[in-house]
């Protein structure tokens, strides 16, 4: 039996919107059942959607968040507030073995009745995003609304990994699937050597991909169907006091923000440190590579481990730093801290890896680097050489309004479900004159 925890009802939404558009979200995790950035910008954008005085229904999977939770994690809040989001937590009386089936099948197993009673209403567009435990592929057919998007946070539809890193411990460069998820110590997922992505996405009008990266990942496999690319946007909206904090402070300070995993590249990015002790390093951020690197790395009193930070002390911590830095070995699908530290007015320097490259392409707020025997040269120049750090910190400021806002998103994203809904209203059109015939 699965339950479903319903907050905001249909009937809170404001009186006197000139058009309510019916949105359903469906993710896998959802704050404060959550681990990454995925979970966090469904809330942004269902937030934002509900502001404009739309609907929005979430429909998420509690027992994958406490699947993946560490027993020790401090306890979630015991009430949390959805600002005006209707959303459905689906919990089941198995515990993880509904999601844990749900991955091994790619559908949704024990929440299926769940699933399709929530996604019978009358929606106008169903954004599906990471579905890799709530439904799988199978999920993608449920519901009928006349729009229905994928997003793509992560490369799990390409990648049983979900981020291209191969038997645990390097950037894939080549595809063997099955003995990469054996040696990852990933179940393998029979369902993938099967139609089944393909049967289900033909369900899909639209992939929205954050990255040129991403879009070209996805259509290697999924050529038939259509992609979008909207880059994501900084939740940080910083007032000009806070985005003016930073002084050419001794020592120079850097900063990395995210999750402390192998994948990302944290380890390499620390033993560079070891060798720069005029550099200040604070790393922001939560992972399983957590408690080894801060014990291998505790003498080093250039190095600092800040653990997870809110949003006020995250815009404290990159405007005061020299630039972030995005070490990123797996390859990422964006790379949403760079713009988030854009936002705070700091420049970005990031591996190549993936499409977070794009994001210093787009600005030219930072620098990309290949080799970890780059890195020092870049630091070195952005350190010493007379007021780029300030030329780049404005490149960034400029960038980050033009190319990453919440309003600039919300555009695109308004703009490409108004585009399918007019092809689509224009097929039926055409469907409906054949029907009738020729005319008398």
């Amino acid at each position: 039996m699965v339950q479903a925890w319903i907050g905001f009802r249909s009937e809170n939404i404001a009186p006197g919107a000139e058009l309510v558009v019916r949105f359903c979200m469906v993710t896998t995790f959802y704050p404060p059942y959550n681990f990454g950035g995925d979970g966090i910008f469904v809330r942004e954008l269902a937030l934002s959607l509900a502001k404009l005085g739309h609907y929005v229904r979430v429909i998420h999977c509690e027992d994958a968040y406490r699947l993946g939770a560490n027993p020790g994690d401090p306890g979630l809040p015991q009430r949390y507030d959805d600002q005006g989001v209707d959303v459905c937590r689906l919990k089941s009386s198995m515990g993880p073995l509904s999601p844990l089936l749900t991955q091994q099948l790619g559908h949704p197993a024990l929440k299926t009745g769940a699933l399709v009673e929530l996604l019978k209403d009358d929606f106008d567009v169903i954004n599906y995003h990471n579905i890799s435990l709530i439904g799988g592929p199978a999920v993608l057919s449920l519901g009928n609304a006349p729009v229905k998007l994928y997003t793509l946070h992560e490369h799990w539809l390409v990648c049983a990994t979900h981020i291209f890193w191969k038997n645990g411990v390097k950037r894939c460069d080549s595809r063997q699937c099955l003995q990469c998820c054996l040696r990852s110590g990933t179940p393998p997922q029979f369902w993938r050597y099967t139609g089944l992505a393909k049967r289900h996405l033909e369900k899909i009008d639209c992939l929205i991909a954050p990255s040129q990266f991403t879009a070209d990942q996805h259509r290697q496999l999924y050529p038939s169907v259509p992609t979008r690319i909207i880059p994501l946007y900084s939740r940080l909206e910083p007032s000009k006091e806070m985005i003016g904090t930073w002084s050419n402070q001794e020592p120079p300070r850097f900063v990395y923000s995210g999750r402390i995993t192998a994948s990302k590249g944290v380890e390499s990015l620390l033993e560079t440190f070891t060798a720069l002790e005029d550099y200040e390093l604070i790393l922001a951020g939560e992972g399983d590579a957590l408690s080894r690197l801060k014990e291998s790395f505790a003498q080093y009193s250039n190095i600092h481990f800040a653990g997870r930070l809110d949003e006020a002390s995250l815009i404290g911590l990159y405007s005061s730093a020299t630039a972030l830095l995005f070490p990123s070995l797996a390859p990422e699908t964006f790379g949403l801290t760079a713009v988030e530290a854009m936002a705070c007015g700091t420049p970005a320097i990031v591996r190549d890896a993936g499409g977070c490259a794009e994001i210093i392409e787009t600005t030219k707020a930072g620098f990309v680097y290949r080799q970890n025997s780059e890195l020092p040269a870049l630091l070195h120049r952005i350190v010493r050489e007379p007021g780029l750090r300030q030329r780049l910190s404005e490149l960034a400021r400029s960038g980050s309004k033009k190319f990453y806002t919440r309003q600039r998103y919300l555009d695109d994203y308004l703009a490409v479900i108004d585009e399918l809904r007019r092809s689509r209203g224009t097929a039926n059109e055409q469907h409906s004159k054949i029907l009738q015939g020729p005319d008398k």
